[in-house]
């Protein structure tokens, strides 16, 4: 079974500002139903939403937490019916400069903790609240997103890299153990995105490095990848599941 994507609710988590709210507004253009989650954006998220237009509804829960996860598909349901699809796209708060970051002398345990809340436990809450309905409908499209950090850590960011590399693995063995169920899950891992508020930190120089060394000689924007997302949401990615998909313009092969 497959939907095409102007027949599709979608929930994208941390979809009040950067890729998450690219990727929200490139699923409305497609004419999707999307469920905009947010933790503290609020007045980001409600704007965009109104921005959006009325098939697009802003609702809050920090998905670490089940019970919260449990009341916003709620809500949704109320408003747009059944989750078909999820875009697991939430960030812990993290800031991109390689300057500043942690290093194994510095990293903490609650540092590490907090990236894997989010990244990992986060999806297996979003996972398990969505899943009896796909399950029910035959249908259902789950994407993570990633980091082609855990290909190639040019920048050793220890935390977040070994997080996404986590959600890599739940995506997998999720994808093996759904697909019989008629719901694929795979993962759109970006590089770095020019400019979300986590990457604003990056110095100019950085993303010039980037850009060069890429064979298309540019620095992937939100908007670039999120496109990349509808990819497997939409029918043309009914086959597919279990994979990967860099999207960084060619930085990273493989």
């Amino acid at each position: 079974m497959t939907l095409p994507l102007d027949q599709q609710t979608v929930l994208v988590t941390g979809a009040g500002r950067g890729f998450g709210a690219a990727i929200a507004t490139a699923f409305a253009r497609e004419g999707a139903q999307v469920v905009i989650n947010y933790r503290n954006s609020k007045a980001q998220a409600e704007a965009l939403a109104t921005q959006l237009g009325d098939r697009t509804v802003a609702i809050q829960a920090d998905i670490r937490d089940a019970d919260q996860v449990t009341a916003m598909i709620d809500t949704a349901r109320d408003n747009f019916g059944p989750i078909t699809t999820v875009v697991h796209n939430a960030l812990a708060d993290y800031s991109f400069n390689g300057d500043a970051r942690d290093t194994l002398e510095t990293l903490s345990a609650d540092a590490l903790r907090a990236q894997h809340d989010t990244a990992v436990l986060g999806a297996l809450n979003v996972i398990k609240a969505t899943t009896p309905a796909m399950q029910s409908a035959g249908f259902g499209r789950i994407i993570t997103i990633g980091t082609n950090l855990v290909q190639n850590p040019v920048v050793p960011y220890h935390d977040y890299t070994s997080a996404k590399a986590a959600l890599m693995a739940l995506t997998r063995t999720a994808a093996a153990e759904l697909g019989p169920k008629g719901i694929t899950v795979n993962m759109v891992s970006g590089g770095l995105l020019r400019t979300t508020d986590a990457s604003a930190a990056t110095p100019d120089a950085v993303f010039d490095l980037i850009a060069g060394s890429t064979p298309l000689r540019s620095v992937t924007t939100p908007e670039e990848a999120a496109d990349a997302v509808l990819f497997f949401a939409s029918p043309w990615a009914r086959a597919v599941t279990g994979q990967n998909l860099i999207v960084d313009g060619g930085l990273v092969f493989g």
